[in-house]
């Protein structure tokens, strides 16, 4: 026996003593196929889903007002800080009075001597005309005193004029907050004169709650959302993405413009949002969602679950023998919650939402059914798309 031959006859040898020393246990454990893939499917019906249209925007003050000086005068004293929350009728500055107090005092002294002279003159006018009667006194000399009667009760009036007018002048010397909201830094420091001339800006306020959200639907938009609203004043709420947290405060459309912006053909809108905890700021850019109707049925999907192709989009479901099939679709009406069916799928349908990247056709996968966690009903739940029934 050659060389060659007695090494082929050790591997033949080898190999039967390596294989009829396994038990039929261990031949059964090689040639066993591995589990079917675990896949999360969510059932798939046709039902009425709330119909939000989402737009970008821009938050702004619901007021701002300018607080001036009415009045001429050193400034004497500043009642708040910069950045403070005040409320209406608020005291906040106060400007040196003895000027207005003593203009008051003089149109006070004014009115009392003219109220004295205006009892002499009574007084004259009643002693004087049963003497004018029997002829012991001339006429016209009463006619001087009745003269003199009516200039003075005119002059009394004037006298209470001026009065109002200083006592206005003298309150216009305390300014208060015209409206409830945050203030500015002071534009002017104690000791400045200020009004001289000219009425002096001192600070502005600007109120947060209710916020102002604004943004520009299309045209188009702006007619479907007026064709197949449920109410004249639409739902809505405000999100803003931050770094730390995501805010969302809720409110109502409030205004639509009268005209189409001819260079963007779009409407300007505003929605009227809550924001008591002053969460977000005016300048703010946020998504305003408007809530439109929600009498209309749909095929809903989560529109991460949704892939594309060469050949177009396209889901996975789950066929009646447990193995993966594509299902291409066409969708219609979304938002970044949840994308209509137009085509493809059927009610009743599994469509899987987990493991997409290991899923290929024909491939047997074992269906857990997560619809009532992760089906659309629960996506309405979870990013409260349910409109509020009290605004």
């Amino acid at each position: 026996m050659t060389l060659l031959n007695k090494q082929l006859f050790f591997v033949l040898f080898s190999s039967i003593l390596l294989f009829g020393g396994c038990g039929k246990d261990e031949v059964k454990q090689i040639k066993r196929t591995p589990p079917p893939l675990k896949v999360k499917t969510i059932i798939i019906k046709t039902k009425k889903v709330p119909i939000w249209e989402i737009f970008t925007g821009k938050t702004r003050a619901s007021s701002h007002q300018e607080v001036r000086a009415r009045v001429s005068g050193i400034l004497e004293k500043i009642y708040f800080k910069d950045g403070d929350y005040v409320k209406k009728g608020q005291k906040l500055f106060k400007i040196q009075q003895d000027e207005y107090i003593a203009a008051l005092n003089g149109a006070k002294a004014k009115e009392a001597q003219d109220k004295a002279a205006l009892a002499l003159a009574k007084a004259d006018v009643q002693r004087y005309t049963p003497l004018v009667k029997e002829g012991l006194a001339p006429r016209a000399t009463l006619e001087q005193y009745q003269a003199k009667l009516a200039s003075l009760n005119a002059a009394i009036l004037g006298d209470a004029a001026k009065i109002k007018e200083a006592q206005i002048q003298l309150s216009y010397t305390i300014i208060k907050a015209p409206i409830s909201g945050k203030v500015s830094a002071r534009h002017i420091d104690v000791g400045n004169l200020i009004g001289q001339g000219e009425s002096t800006l001192l600070t502005t306020i600007v109120r947060y709650n209710p916020l102002y959200a604004y943004f520009s639907p299309s045209q188009n938009d702006a007619m479907i959302m007026q064709k197949y609203r449920d109410k004249k004043d639409l739902d809505a709420f405000i999100e803003y993405k931050g770094a730390n947290e995501d805010i969302r405060l809720d409110g109502y459309v409030d205004f639509s413009n009268n005209t189409v912006d001819p260079l963007t053909s779009t409407i300007t809108m505003r929605a009227i949002i809550k924001n008591p905890n002053t969460q977000i700021l005016p300048g703010t850019f946020v998504y305003v969602n408007v809530f439109i109707s929600e009498k209309y049925k749909f095929k809903m999907i989560p529109p991460e679950i949704i892939m594309d192709d060469q050949l177009g989009k396209y889901v996975y479901i789950v066929d009646n023998n447990a193995s993966v099939k594509r299902a291409d679709i066409t969708t219609g009406y979304g938002t970044r919650y949840y994308v209509s069916v137009q085509k493809g799928l059927k009610d009743g349908d599994r469509v899987i939402i987990s493991g997409l990247i290991k899923l290929r056709p024909g491939m047997k996968v074992k269906a857990i059914d997560v619809t009532k966690e992760k089906g659309i009903d629960a996506i309405i739940k979870e990013n409260k798309l349910i409109p509020p029934q009290v605004k």
